[in-house]
């Protein structure tokens, strides 16, 4: 049976006010054009709660008991890869049948809602105890000290690959039509390498590493352009180079040399990128570039340093004023992969 149309407040006060001045049901359906059923539920519904208002409506039962709820919440506290179709049969050997939607619908209410896993870095126990020890020793460090800090790093940017994710406004059933796509090949048709760094100050050098970088390879690129940024970022006196624990960087050779050039480093701990936040502006930079049309690697190099050289320094300025959120972040995880 199709559902009928709710009558509007303001014809259920006419039935009211018609009832008052004495009329019959039958007259006042007749005059609204509602059928007498209709209008004597009204009238009753007045006499009773002295209201034409709707009420509150308690609805359809569950089709899942409150000790299912906490069944099948407990099972996926306990396992989050458990699927809709494990908790629909594990219902129903309790002798409740339902479907996958139920599922879903019951579990966010309770707050838990299905998403892709973020893919993290491995971590084993010495690298979480490593970044937590990091984390309580620098807590306190006050924010000119994190000011005072060159970060690097290394990343790859793919030619046609997905650095990132592009929303376009297309109409219905245009998906396909060539501005609302992004062309890709396989193995994403080459990439670049790039050695950066940055401070509170703003962006340093950005270079293309166009070669298998080995040891020789990466004392020559701090050679080169570690000074001279901290020149062009005016750089106070003291102040640290940061880079992660790559093998390269972390050899004896590496280590002399830093010595020898007299450059204070951040003893840094492994499989923390989200300790260091040059890792936030190569985001930035892989979004600017996928918004950008590049038809070869050459093209691709070139946007990369235009778009890189346009960084604000606000945003650089703001990755370092926020650190200590950071390290708070890791404590309060315990070690492990923050938000960051």
């Amino acid at each position: 049976m199709a559902k009928t149309k709710e009558l509007s407040k303001d014809t259920r006060n006419k039935i009211v006010d018609l009832h008052q001045a004495g009329k019959t049901e039958s007259a006042i359906g007749k005059q609204l054009g509602v059928k007498k059923p209709t209008v004597g539920a009204i009238i009753r519904k007045w006499k009773t709660y002295k209201t034409t208002d709707n009420l509150p409506r308690s609805g359809a039962p569950r089709k899942i008991s409150p000790r299912g709820v906490k069944m099948i919440t407990r099972t996926v506290s306990k396992n989050p890869r458990t699927t809709r179709g494990d908790l629909v049969n594990d219902l129903q050997r309790a002798g409740t049948k339902v479907t996958k939607a139920t599922i879903s619908n019951t579990l966010r209410r309770q707050g838990l809602k299905s998403g892709s896993a973020r893919r993290v870095p491995l971590l084993k126990p010495v690298h979480v105890r490593a970044c937590l020890k990091f984390a309580r020793e620098h807590l306190d460090d006050p924010e000119e000290d994190w000011e005072n800090v060159i970060w690097s790093d290394e990343t790859k940017i793919e030619l046609f690959g997905k650095n990132s994710t592009c929303r376009v406004w297309r109409r219905k059933n245009a998906e396909l039509h060539p501005k609302n796509t992004i062309p890709t090949v396989k193995h994403g048709g080459g990439n670049i390498m790039l050695w950066g760094c940055f401070s509170a100050k703003g962006p340093g050098r950005l270079i293309r590493v166009k070669e298998r970088m080995n040891g020789a390879m990466y004392r020559e690129i701090l050679s080169k352009n570690l000074l001279p940024s901290a020149r062009a970022l005016k750089m106070e006196r003291g102040w640290v180079f940061q880079h992660d624990n790559d093998p390269k960087h972390t050899a004896r050779e590496m280590k002399e040399w830093l010595r020898k050039k007299h450059f204070k480093f951040l003893e840094w701990p492994s499989q923390s990128p989200d300790l260091n936040p040059i890792e936030n502006l190569w985001r930035e930079l892989k979004i600017r570039v996928a918004q950008r049309q590049r038809q070869n690697i050459t093209a691709l190099e070139e946007i990369c340093m235009e778009e890189w050289a346009k960084l604000p320094a606000t945003v650089c300025k703001n990755l370092v004023a926020t650190y200590r959120k950071r390290l708070t972040s890791v404590i309060a995880n315990k070690g492990y992969i923050t938000k960051y």
